[in-house]
């Protein structure tokens, strides 16, 4: 039978993103509801190896359910999600907090060893434009210390690659610990982080092939 997967959608006046709730970091946009739908079921597959590296059971089949419908605003339309949903102000239990966790550390693992393999100069887009590996890596680790303190983890500049291990599991602890300073709730922290990593390693991944 299948698993009920719910799901919102993020309306923004080009760009639709459709976010999977309990599964951090599987969102995707296209520029309808059903066609954010189809995008973010294509990528079923490569999310499930997020779920495998998190040791968290992946069901083999899904039964989409959108539970709610949001306004996006001009960074939906930019192409990030933006806008949480009204689920996420929803405490989450002890177990299903863990499992979310494991998921978002699950990603920083497919990132790095996603880096690792990856050849430094990345195929460019149709303009020639894009970052190559170590530029699209640094973006992520600086962007995350910007969406740290959206929860209340305020971290300097880092210096070393143990202080983004630092920076994380501060993050981490934050996060578990329920004592946040700041907009975002737990729920859509590490789904916004989550995607964040998970988009551009599956960038890496697509621009290390030939075109």
């Amino acid at each position: 039978m299948p698993t009920t997967l719910r799901i919102y959608l993020e309306q923004g006046e080009k760009k639709v993103f459709a976010s999977a709730i309990d599964w951090p970091g599987w969102s995707r946009w296209a520029k309808s509801d059903e066609a954010a739908i189809d995008e973010l079921m294509a990528y079923a597959e490569r999310y499930a190896e997020v779920a495998v590296r998190a040791g968290v059971l992946c069901p083999a089949a899904y039964d989409v359910v959108v539970v709610e419908r949001v306004r996006g605003d001009a960074t939906t339309d930019f192409g990030a999600p933006s806008v949480p949903a009204a689920v996420d102000a929803e405490p989450l239990a002890p177990k299903e907090l863990a499992r979310q966790v494991a998921l978002m550390r699950a990603s920083w693992d497919l990132l790095d060893d996603v880096a690792a393999s990856a050849p430094e100069e990345l195929r460019k887009g149709p303009r020639g434009g894009g970052r190559d590996r170590d530029g699209l890596v640094d973006h992520v680790r600086e962007a995350e210390r910007a969406y740290a303190r959206k929860v209340g983890v305020r971290w300097p500049p880092y210096t070393s690659d143990a202080d983004v291990s630092a920076m994380r599991d501060d993050l981490v602890a934050t996060l578990r610990s329920g004592r946040l300073h700041g907009p975002w709730s737990p729920a859509y922290a590490m789904r916004r982080i989550a995607w964040h990593v998970l988009d551009h390693a599956w960038e890496i991944q697509d621009k290390s092939q030939p075109a």
